[in-house]
């Protein structure tokens, strides 16, 4: 028996958006644009009369805004969306509100040659479809608290020594950006560094950090090639730059490459997940939240198998599954935890250390 066709509407006020988007997704065997509108109160109709599993959104529309419509849909009618962002400062901020209001991920449109440029990111548009269409949408909270559920604050750590030796290593894709913020909010400000890679286009991980360094106790922060990695602070890779762990004397710093992309990523979870390994070792905590595809599996067993260790997110409080599902398969994960539990479990962990305790 054929598995049913992942049904799609595409919403966008441009034509050759709509039709471009139409002609992705309908070379794909598993999925189908089953209509297209041109507006969200278009859209609206559609919805009730077509019940599709997914919806692709235009952020910036005539009638309705579309984060307007966005939150009226988590909140009434919640779906995976996949919102389709222009790549500019506005765009990335507007798209950043998307994600907390609750769409499962987003796409970039090209600033130029738009039919071509967006038929290059055939396969991702698809894997994301894909994987929202499996994604778990919950209702939106209420406007718009900015502590997330649970997020109780994180006492400071005891000795100093933890802030400054010790280092949490964390990736990300899918739905990350929201774990991001409820892992980051508690940590108490003498956490010790904090270094993240979560998949992201340019132009986008700026916004990110600048968001997130508004609502946390520690610094959030692009990562700068060469800088010293401090307690205190949390690390983002930049948009299409690897980020690893370096040593510079016996300092840790940050180091940013633009070699190849790993599982088609760059930055990759892999390529930082390899460099704890390296420099980092068994002063390493290393954390895998929410995200489509494999992306840091084999890298978190190299941490393991250097001494680090390592917790990932539960099935349950992911929005996909597969990145944790991977590396728990493979074998580098001591600890499966709830997302509101993470980082508490994190700091409880770092208090063990140079205890009989962190040696079992």
């Amino acid at each position: 028996m054929t598995a049913a066709k992942i049904k799609v509407l595409c919403v966008d006020d441009s034509a050759l958006i709509r039709s471009l988007m139409t002609e992705i997704i309908n070379s794909q065997p598993d999925m189908e644009v089953v209509g297209t509108a041109p507006d969200p109160l278009v859209a609206r109709d559609l919805i009730k009369r077509l019940n599709p599993d997914v919806l692709t959104l235009d952020v910036e529309m005539p009638r309705m805004d579309g984060l307007d419509f966005l939150e009226r849909l988590m909140r009434l009618r919640p779906m995976p969306v996949l919102m389709v962002s222009s790549l500019t400062e506005r765009g990335s901020e507007i798209t950043m509100r998307a994600l907390e209001l609750g769409a499962v991920d987003f796409v970039t449109k090209p600033k130029l040659g738009i039919r071509d440029g967006l038929l290059e990111y055939t396969h991702t548009i698809a894997d994301k479809l894909r994987a929202a269409s499996r994604a778990r949408v919950r209702a939106a909270a209420q406007p718009a608290a900015p502590t997330a559920a649970g997020a109780e604050p994180v006492p400071m750590l005891r000795s100093p020594l933890l802030s400054t030796e010790k280092l949490i290593i964390l990736g990300a894709s899918t739905g990350g950006t929201e774990a991001i913020k409820e892992f980051l909010m508690p940590l108490p400000p003498d956490s010790p560094a904090v270094m993240i890679v979560q998949h992201m286009p340019a132009g986008f991980t700026r916004s990110f950090a600048q968001r997130l360094d508004g609502l946390c106790r520690i610094t959030v922060k692009e990562a700068v090639h060469g800088e010293r990695v401090l307690p205190g602070h949390a690390y983002i890779a930049p948009g299409d730059s690897h980020l690893l762990l370096a040593r510079s004397g016996a300092n840790y710093v940050a180091h940013l490459s633009q070699e190849a992309p790993v599982n088609r990523h760059r930055p990759s979870v892999d390529v930082l997940f390899d460099s704890a390994a390296q420099h980092g070792g068994k002063n390493v905590i290393g954390v895998i939240l929410t995200g489509m595809g494999k992306d840091g599996a084999r890298g978190m067993l190299r941490m393991r198998e250097a001494g680090a260790y390592n917790l990932a997110q539960d099935e349950h409080t992911c929005i996909v599954v597969g990145m944790p599902k991977e590396a728990i398969a493979t074998g580098g994960v001591h600890e499966v935890v709830p997302l509101p539990a993470m980082t508490q479990r994190v700091m409880a962990r770092l208090a063990t250390y140079g205890t009989r305790a962190q040696r079992v």
